[in-house]
């Protein structure tokens, strides 16, 4: 039977999600807000959009697999040394612990106690958490990292492209410059939410990313087409 995911994984493969939908929303429109700065075509547009997206979601997938198996890859180090560690020093490992407790204020009996019913029932989940800082049961998986932004990328892609393509040429900039400012401010409060980071910070910081990106890239295909 497949292992239900923790809390911890399903937050990961969220995070990744919306950091590959908030990637597919910048990338993008950087590169249809460029070439509409530098053609009126369309065709071009369009086309151009979707070589972004499909490029951008395999290039964002590749990316969160490499990233988090480096770090699974580290995660699964650091359990194999300690499970070693405890092999052969378990005193050591257990007076770590115990002094961890005591440095945080909490009385000797009870640092002591608290010590000996986690080293009894779980040694390497305890030092594992306490040495390096995260739990054995949520190791991450980059498979399901990597799907999380190969499918949410095209779907934040999908905002600019329509914005585009589908308004008047008179408008279309400002519109989709108005489309994608909008919601790379959902992207980003979400990703404040998911990284417990200040939300207002968040939003301002990728919407100023968004129009910095979008400006260079539109002034840019100007002077080039101009």
């Amino acid at each position: 039977m497949k292992k239900k995911r923790t809390l911890a994984q399903k937050i990961n493969i969220l995070r990744a999600a919306v950091m590959g939908a908030n990637d597919g929303i910048l990338s993008v429109a950087g590169i249809v807000v460029g070439v509409a700065g530098a053609s009126t075509d369309n065709f071009a547009i369009f086309i151009s959009g979707i070589a972004g997206m499909l490029a951008g979601s395999v290039s964002m997938a590749m990316g969160e697999y490499v990233s988090v198996h480096a770090q699974k890859d580290a995660q699964k180090k650091a359990i194999m040394e300690q499970e070693v560690a405890l092999k052969n020093n378990y005193q050591h490992e257990f007076d770590f612990i115990e002094e961890k407790y005591l440095a945080r204020g909490i009385s000797s009996e009870l640092a002591h106690k608290a010590t000996y019913e986690m080293m009894t029932k779980d040694p390497v989940r305890t030092t594992i958490r306490e040495r390096f800082g995260f739990d054995v049961q949520n190791v991450i998986n980059p498979y399901d990292a990597a799907f999380a932004s190969l499918v949410s990328f095209p779907i934040g892609s999908i905002l600019p492209l329509a914005s585009i393509s589908l308004s008047n040429p008179s408008d279309r900039v400002l519109i989709t410059f108005i489309a994608v400012i909008i919601a790379l401010a959902i992207t980003g409060y979400s990703a404040a939410i998911l990284s417990k980071a200040n939300r207002w910070r968040g939003v301002l910081r990728n919407v100023i990313s968004g129009i910095l990106t979008m400006v260079v890239t539109y002034t840019i295909g100007t002077l080039i087409g101009g």
